[in-house]
């Protein structure tokens, strides 16, 4: 089961979509993300894309993100998102946008939304990087990171206007670290 690692929500147990529709991030991937990414949450815009139950969403409101977007279009992951959200007691800090990626990074675009942070957690072996990142970059507040969850065996895309700063693998997982091409971030999240 997983739960909220730290903050003001900490030890809350959260519920996820049975079957392998979802793939919820490890408790271990999303601690290592927030202790990387830590000083830049409080007080932050957070997007969560293919959030699935909302567990990295939830856990930057925790750690004190001001506010979280959370897209999602699977019922079963909606419905616990939605579990999630009120038993943290963040339903009022965050939304969540029930469509598919593209068609909801478009509505974000089109309502003038601008974010810190963005995780991206796509299928596995699909190329959704690809097909999803160039769309994010509109998105992006000056000094805005997004990371890109995928397989271990997977290579982060290369995308113009965007530049992948280092990667991280745990088992089988990878978080690729991007920030737009000349940015402001200056790596203060690498830790190599």
């Amino acid at each position: 089961m997983l739960r909220i690692i730290a903050g003001a929500a900490r030890g809350r147990r959260l519920v996820t979509p049975r079957g392998r529709t979802t793939r919820p991030t490890s408790d271990r991937v999303r601690e290592a993300l927030f202790n990387i990414i830590g000083t830049l949450v409080p007080d932050s815009l957070f997007l969560d894309l293919f959030a699935g139950s909302g567990a990295v969403g939830l856990e930057a409101l925790s750690r004190g993100a001001r506010r979280a977007v959370f897209v999602e279009n699977n019922r079963q992951a909606l419905a616990c998102l939605a579990a999630n959200m009120r038993a943290t007691g963040f339903a009022a800090r965050g939304r969540i946008i029930a469509l598919e990626a593209r068609r909801a990074l478009a509505t974000l675009a089109g309502e003038g939304e601008s974010f810190d942070l963005v995780f991206c957690d796509p299928p596995y072996r699909q190329d959704w990087g690809e097909a999803i990142l160039p769309a994010v970059i509109p998105l992006l507040a000056p000094g805005g990171l997004v990371v890109l969850e995928t397989a271990s065996s997977e290579v982060g895309p290369a995308i113009p206007g965007l530049e992948i700063t280092t990667t991280r693998v745990y088992g089988d997982t990878a978080l690729n670290f991007y920030e737009r091409a000349g940015g402001l971030a200056g790596g203060v999240y690498d830790l190599d």
